[in-house]
């Protein structure tokens, strides 16, 4: 606070340091102040840069105005923050422009476009990094330079039958196929193994290095693993499907509680009845989930025209969505969000394997040092000892490669847990009675109907708030 007996200059800066105002204190009726006064507060505060002559001008010929009001009289300039990098996969371009579900013309959600697979040739061009651009410095009113953030980095993940340029910019197909994405967001291209009807003892269980395309249905009992996508045109009953990358399944899935899907990525269908479906991340049901257990790793959407979840438990790492959850009758649903307990487990399992890992190197290490010392000493190493001493070097590279694998998977799930976001439980319709919604270790019991209604974890408590 600054000035004489008359009034007094209270000059404050933001936190940001972007703004500076001046307040004018005085109890007297007829004040002056001389322009240099201003610029003198100022300057005894820091503040050098983009001052507002006018403002200034403006408090000196009417400062009764003013009195005990901010006034602003320095701006500084925002920095701009650098833009992130990103990955545009190229393939997609020859496609009917589908990456996200399709919303139709009357508002129904087309989710059989979501996983459509791209037909590519050997030497395609599949995806390419454009890369992170730096931001531009802003300034403080105090004349300090303000860095801006800087744009994020991001890794293009190759998988299967793909090839990298050497700075790992450009990704392109190895062979003709199919594109396929796998577990943490890996490009693959696969042969496709195709079933012309329906899965029978002439075709037997399959598995497959590549993509299964089924034309027909799949039986219970029948097996069908693939390191890349599952399609099946028909239904799936209690059958055991398991794909690296999504499995696709246009007339629904009706287990009698036997066998299980399981996605690496997401899980495509019309409707779930007694299943046991999991998805890394997505489950997408356009019709309904009946008494089913279905868990994704993200999100469980079921908000299609009908859209509706009764019965059995859903678990969604982010979100889980539909028009109607439960009936009438109050049958027991239960919805359980965000938390991701494979990540979570993969992370203590990293964690237990990287110190082993690092106790056997420790000894590795040991081992060499000790023939080191007698080679130094004796001048060469028995027959015995060179056996000894070569493996020990092989052993060590072995732990050395598993040990940059294991750091690189951690530094993976570490990003994937810290980006985390809200969990959130959205009825677009109506929720009945009969429902547990579990947020982490918070929970709540619907004992009422429920209409349009978000439930998310607010201040330590389940909330809920209207859907417009």
């Amino acid at each position: 606070m600054e000035g004489n007996d008359m009034y007094k200059l209270e000059v404050k800066i933001s936190q940001d340091k972007l703004t500076a105002e001046i307040i004018l204190h005085t109890d007297a009726k007829q004040i002056s102040i001389e322009e240099q006064e201003i610029r003198d507060a100022l300057q005894r505060n820091g503040v050098t840069y983009g001052i507002i002559e006018s403002a200034i001008r403006q408090l000196c010929d009417n400062p009764n105005l003013f009195v005990n009001q901010p006034v602003e009289v320095a701006v500084g300039i925002p920095p701009i923050d650098g833009t992130d990098a990103r990955i545009e996969y190229t393939f997609l371009e020859n496609m009917s422009d589908q990456v996200r579900p399709k919303e139709l013309e009357d508002g129904r959600v087309d989710y059989y476009t979501v996983t459509t697979i791209a037909n590519v040739t050997k030497g395609q061009l599949l995806a390419q990094k454009i890369p992170a651009q730096p931001g531009t410095p802003g300034m403080a009113v105090t004349g300090e330079p303000i860095a801006p953030r800087q744009g994020k980095e991001v890794v293009i993940k190759p998988g299967k039958n793909v090839l990298l340029n050497q700075d790992r910019t450009l990704l392109y197909a190895a062979i003709d196929g199919q594109v396929s994405f796998t577990d943490h967001e890996k490009v693959n291209v696969f042969p496709v193994y195709e079933v012309k009807g329906d899965v029978d003892f002439g075709v037997g269980n399959i598995d497959f290095v590549g993509t299964v395309v089924i034309r027909g249905s799949v039986p219970t009992g029948f097996r069908i693993k693939a390191s890349g996508d599952i399609r099946v045109l028909g239904s799936v009953e209690g059958a055991e499907l398991e794909a690296g990358g999504s499995v696709e399944i246009k007339n629904g899935i009706v287990a009698q509680d036997k066998g299980h899907v399981i996605a690496g990525m997401n899980v495509i269908t019309s409707f779930i009845q007694n299943g046991n479906v999991t998805a890394g991340r997505d489950v997408l049901v356009s019709q309904s989930i009946m008494f089913s257990h279905v868990r994704a790793g993200r999100d469980v959407m079921c908000n299609g025209a009908k859209g509706i979840i009764i019965g059995g438990t859903i678990q969604a790492g982010e979100r889980i969505v539909a028009r109607v959850i439960g009936n009438s009758n109050a049958t027991p649903t239960a919805l359980e969000v965000g938390v991701k307990p494979e990540l979570r487990a993969e992370m203590a399992e990293i964690t237990k394997e990287l110190q082993n890992i690092h106790e056997n190197l420790r000894k590795t290490d040991q081992g060499l040092s000790v023939l080191d010392q007698i080679l130094q000493t004796t001048g060469e190493l028995s027959q015995e000892k060179k056996i000894l001493q070569l493996k020990l070097t092989n052993t060590r590279l072995i732990l050395d490669k598993e040990l940059k694998r294991l750091e690189q998977r951690r530094k993976e799930v570490e990003e994937q847990l810290a980006g985390e976001s809200p969990a959130v439980v959205d009825v677009y319709s109506m929720m009945y009675p009969g429902i547990k919604l579990v947020f982490g270790r918070l929970v709540r019991f619907i004992n009422q109907e429920m209409s349009r209604t978000r439930f998310m974890v607010l201040d330590g408590e389940i909330r809920t708030a209207t859907l417009l």
